[in-house]
């Protein structure tokens, strides 16, 4: 088989046509537990990882906001209290078992009103151009089959002016690589194993970071996409970074 026909699954080979179902598979496994493991995984940083987000992102009363990947719906809720009622945050999601524990979980928040939920292919979004101020995907790149035509199709349907955020896992400082080998490969699929009983989807989903590009890499891709005044911010010793890129 050609390796134009096939890509990674982690650390795995697999054809092109068959990740989507594999990632599915990972995230039907872990949804209802995501919250807690996020938690578990991170000692509760994520958090601060989402709020610098929200804080760069310039989103207003009114805007127009799509989240993408946003699985249990962490930055749709905190975006729907920000654009208000004139506003509109749309919680996107491949995985129907991610995007079911998204809408019960704003539900019950009192979310109501300004959230919609919508099934979509990052690689294909089903949006008209220019739709949105805003487009945010956190911790859900990395998991694309093909990141450069999501990006293409983050950028369409961006509004002029709008500005996307990604945040995801990154290359970490030299000096703390071997501390994050250590964690990501011996402590996290233990975890996993207790807390889920699920070890191989936490496996998995470090070597998903591993694979995922570095933030040099990144920022490239984000420009090749068409974006411009592209910049990222490390965090965390550089474990997650947050890159911006504007539509002009």
């Amino acid at each position: 088989m050609d390796n134009k026909d096939t890509t990674h699954f982690g650390y795995k080979e697999v054809p092109v046509e068959d990740k989507a179902s594999h990632v599915a598979g990972v995230f039907h496994s872990v949804a209802q537990r995501y919250d807690v493991m996020n938690d578990l995984m991170s000692m509760g940083v994520h958090r601060l990882w989402k709020r610098f987000t929200l804080n760069t992102s310039g989103v207003r009363r009114g805007s127009k906001v799509l989240d993408i990947a946003g699985g249990t719906g962490d930055l749709a809720l905190k975006f729907s209290k920000m654009v208000g009622s004139t506003g509109q945050v749309i919680l996107a999601d491949i995985n129907a078992s991610m995007l079911n524990v998204g809408r019960d979980r704003l539900t019950d928040a009192g979310a109501v009103g300004n959230i919609e939920y919508v099934q979509a292919n990052a690689e294909a979004l089903p949006f008209p151009d220019n739709s949105f101020d805003c487009i945010t995907i956190a911790f859900g790149l990395r998991n694309v089959t093909d990141k450069d035509k999501a990006l293409r199709s983050m950028y369409r349907i961006l509004k002029p002016g709008g500005q996307l955020l990604v945040l995801e896992f990154s290359k970490p400082a030299e000096w703390f690589s071997p501390v994050y080998d250590f964690y990501s490969f011996k402590l996290l699929p233990k975890i996993g194993k207790l807390v889920s009983n699920d070890e191989d989807s936490y496996r998995y989903l470090a070597e998903s970071i591993r694979m995922h590009p570095d933030q040099e890499s990144m920022k490239k891709m984000m420009i090749d996409a068409g974006f411009e005044r592209c910049d990222y911010h490390n965090m965390t010793a550089g474990i997650v970074a947050l890159h911006n890129g504007y539509k002009f």
